[in-house]
């Protein structure tokens, strides 16, 4: 989503502290002081104007001083849990039989309700399958979403299926 995004031609903000690897070869587009975001919400202001990747687990720390539009990526959990375990395996950190499913489930439950109930986000919530089959008809909502003019052209041509590696049986 944020090479999509990129490629239409929104500035992002990030870092490059993070090389491209196997587990993303196209680079993360990551700023790593968001991290900090929970301790020091003020960080976010360095994002206005710009498209800036958050995961969900630092989502709810975002303060209620600014006004937020939020593309949530939903993708199957067991593909995500697979997608994380991979990369774990690769990190040298993965602990056999550490099932994180329920911890997650409930995590999305809370992320859906919280954009649900916060009168300064504006969410649109984007299925990473959907994403993968139906490029245009995305880029299209993103668009109209962030009332942008977009390039649509070079948000589609950013959507690589040979990167959907960890399916869903």
């Amino acid at each position: 989503m944020m090479q999509m995004l990129v490629a239409g031609g929104m500035t992002p903000l990030a870092d490059g502290e993070r090389p491209p690897d196997a587990d993303n070869p196209r680079g993360y587009l990551e700023w790593e002081r968001i991290k900090t975001l929970p301790n020091d919400p003020g960080c976010i202001t360095e994002a206005e104007g710009k498209v800036v990747k958050v995961i969900s687990w630092l989502l709810l720390s975002v303060p209620p001083t600014h006004e937020y539009k939020v593309i949530f990526m939903q993708r199957p959990l067991a593909e995500v849990m697979a997608s994380q375990d991979e990369m774990r395996r690769r990190r040298g950190t993965y602990k056999q039989g550490a099932d994180l499913t329920a911890t997650f489930e409930k995590h999305l439950h809370e992320v859906d309700a919280w954009m649900d109930t916060k009168p300064y986000v504006q969410g649109l919530r984007v299925s990473y399958h959907e994403a993968l089959k139906e490029p245009r008809k995305i880029a299209d909502r993103l668009k109209e979403f962030l009332a942008l003019d977009l390039k649509i052209d070079a948000m589609i041509a950013q959507v690589d299926q040979s990167l959907y590696r960890n399916r869903e049986n």
